[in-house]
């Protein structure tokens, strides 16, 4: 028997193990499931390619519990290790021991799946163990097999082991429970079962514990579509979402080549309560080599995409991926690029071909889709393509292709106006030489509406317009005729009273029916993003707004007259509180002063009975 003795600084990793840097505990048995899986691949491999005669018919993962003893043992009849493979990758932990590993070990207690990317995830039993013994033999080599033990105290010895069998076997000498401390009793058949459904059930190798097979190494993502049955597909769905629906969409992936990977995603049937919570679970599962690796993989999705549920599994990842070089690493960049683009691709197949299934998507998830608008500029395109909205057009939602095949001859820009609700979009004021003329208006009604059409410059060369800002006009009104001489002092009059709330007054080609209405200038952000910013406690200067007045409607050529004829009447700034206050309850706007406007509604109507 030999006593080695562990460099410093391999000492002082191990006191970080047994000081639980992972915040989970119970990884150590997948790091143990994930090491016999792999000497399981390379016996397999070594048979068919190199020629090595051994025994491949029955590769296993066998668990074995001893309350009494208080140990767990991880046995595997794989391509086991030489002496000097044991002292070469058990102490590799030694030779990687750097200063600058433990700095970042240290400092990543809360992302304890650092420590797999440095290839020390076999040290991670020592959060649970006193001792830990390996008995290891290599398949194809003569003589006897080597025992390697430690009690992670800073030593390490090795021997031989005469009667070794082909393959390795981990023996876990197990600390006290103590659960105050997340340390579970791992000889507990429930727990183990528990642990090996959670991250080792698709290993493609039989794990066994007694007579049973713990897990059911049926990888979905890895059998044709056509051997997979719709009811295993939504019950593997069920497992993954905790959602009893059935999906409304299962797409398959696979990428072959320089970098290997397998994707089964959904599309939900119905969006969950948290979608537009920010703590909300989000993001794919990730496996490598069908070993569990993170259950909440953002990186692999984008967050406009937050509702897909599924599996990435690839198949050139290191186990243990941190999160920190998951977001750098250039391969899930580019899984992510080809998962999004599946995805959409899919919604569009939805919307030509499946109506009612992409109804019932955009109904429950289009508003989340949207949000890609705003951060996703490589899929601005294939999100509008993807994308319906309510029009005057009729009942139904629109596409914006259809949109611009109906648009009429001349029109330029495609028309829209939000608001809380269609009811208020459509009884909207600025709506009325709109409808009076035929033209098609967009009703966006989402929040998230007000956002993205300032950020998205137009589609198809056609740009997008509110019908609420600056001097929207038809195709057939290229010019503005100047305001009517009879109309300009009260245009001036109606500025002077009304300088606090407005910016302008002018006359109006928008309107047929209504007196007035407010509209913004071109530039300037709307009221409902105004209110939006506020209340994200982004205080700033308010925005004042434009009067427009309808020449045309008695209200105002009355009051015209009422100026012209007795310029000092006390009732005409009431008046024009009162034209105000009309126009902005007409499109669905707050009062400053509710109180004030009807003691004046109420006092002008008790004059006129």
């Amino acid at each position: 028997m030999e006593t080695l003795e562990f460099q410093a600084e391999a000492r002082q990793l191990l006191q970080l193990m047994v000081h639980s840097i992972y915040s989970n505990k119970d990884i150590f048995l997948r790091e143990l499931i994930s090491n016999a899986s792999d000497a399981l691949d390379k016996l397999r491999l070594a048979t068919l390619q190199d020629g090595l005669e051994a025994d491949a018919t029955d590769l296993h993962i066998e668990l074995e519990a001893d309350a009494e003893a208080r140990t767990l043992t991880v046995r595997d009849n794989g391509i086991g290790m030489t002496r000097e493979e044991v002292v070469e990758l058990i102490g590799t932990i030694a030779k990687s021991g750097t200063a600058e590993l433990l700095t970042k070990l240290k400092e990543a207690k809360e992302s304890p799946e650092l420590i797999g990317q440095f290839g020390v995830g076999f040290y991670s039993t020592f959060m649970v163990a006193d001792k830990v013994e390996l008995v290891t033999r290599k398949a194809g080599t003569e003589g006897h097999g080597t025992r390697w033990e430690s009690t992670g105290e800073g030593t390490f010895t090795i021997d031989d082991a005469p009667d070794a069998p082909i393959g390795t076997t981990v023996t876990v000498h197990l600390r006290p429970k103590d659960e105050e401390d997340a340390l579970y009793d791992y000889t507990d058949s429930p727990k183990i079962r528990e642990i090996v459904k959670k991250y080792s059930d698709f290993i493609s190798f039989p794990i066994r514990m007694g007579d049973d097979t713990l897990n059911s190494m049926k990888a979905l993502w890895a059998r044709p579509r056509s051997e997979v049955s719709d009811e295993e597909y939504h019950e593997f769905y069920r497992h993954i979402s905790h959602d009893w629906s059935e999906p409304l969409e299962i797409i398959n992936m696979r990428a072959e080549g320089t970098f290997e990977y397998e994707a089964l995603l959904f599309l939900p049937s119905r969006a969950p309560h948290d979608l537009f919570q920010r703590d909300a679970r989000r993001g794919l599962q990730l496996y490598v080599k069908r070993v569990f690796i993170m259950d909440d993989s953002r990186e692999l999705i984008p967050d406009y995409l937050r509702f897909v549920k599924g599996v990435v599994d690839a198949a050139d990842l290191s186990l243990n991926i941190s999160r920190e070089i998951l977001q750098q690493d250039r391969h899930i960049q580019m899984i992510r690029r080809r998962l999004v683009k599946k995805v959409l691709s899919t919604i569009k197949d939805l919307l030509n071909n499946n109506p009612e299934k992409y109804a019932t998507f955009w109904r429950e998830f289009g508003r989340a889709v949207k949000e890609g608008l705003l951060n996703d500029s490589d899929n601005q395109k294939a999100i509008l393509d993807v994308a319906t909205f309510a029009s005057t057009a009729g009942s139904e939602p629109t596409t914006l292709t259809a949109y611009l095949e109906r648009m009429k001859e001349g029109q330029d820009e495609i028309y829209y106006l939000t608001g809380d609700s269609r009811s208020q979009v459509e009884n909207s004021p600025h709506m009325e030489a709109f409808q009076a003329q035929g033209y098609e208006v967009l009703i966006l009604t989402d929040p998230v509406d007000e956002i993205w059409v300032e950020a998205v410059p137009d589609y198809d060369g056609k740009k997008f317009q509110s019908i609420a800002r600056g001097s929207v006009d038809l195709p057939k009104d290229k010019e503005e005729p100047a305001p009517e001489g009879d109309f300009a002092p009260l245009l001036t009059y109606l500025k002077e009273q009304l300088t606090e709330q407005v910016k302008d007054v002018r006359l109006s080609h928008r309107l047929t029916t209504s007196a007035a209405c407010l509209v913004s200038d071109t530039d300037d952000i709307t009221p409902a993003l105004e209110k939006m910013y506020r209340a994200m406690g982004q205080e700033g200067p308010r925005v004042k707004r434009i009067l427009e007045l309808n020449p045309n409607h008695p209200l105002v050529g009355g009051l015209r007259s009422a100026h012209e004829q007795r310029a000092d009447d006390a009732a005409l700034p009431e008046t024009a509180e009162l034209l105000y206050g009309t126009a902005l309850l007409a499109e669905g706007g707050d009062l400053e002063d509710p109180a004030r406007f009807a003691k004046l509604l109420a006092d002008r109507l008790a004059r006129t009975v």
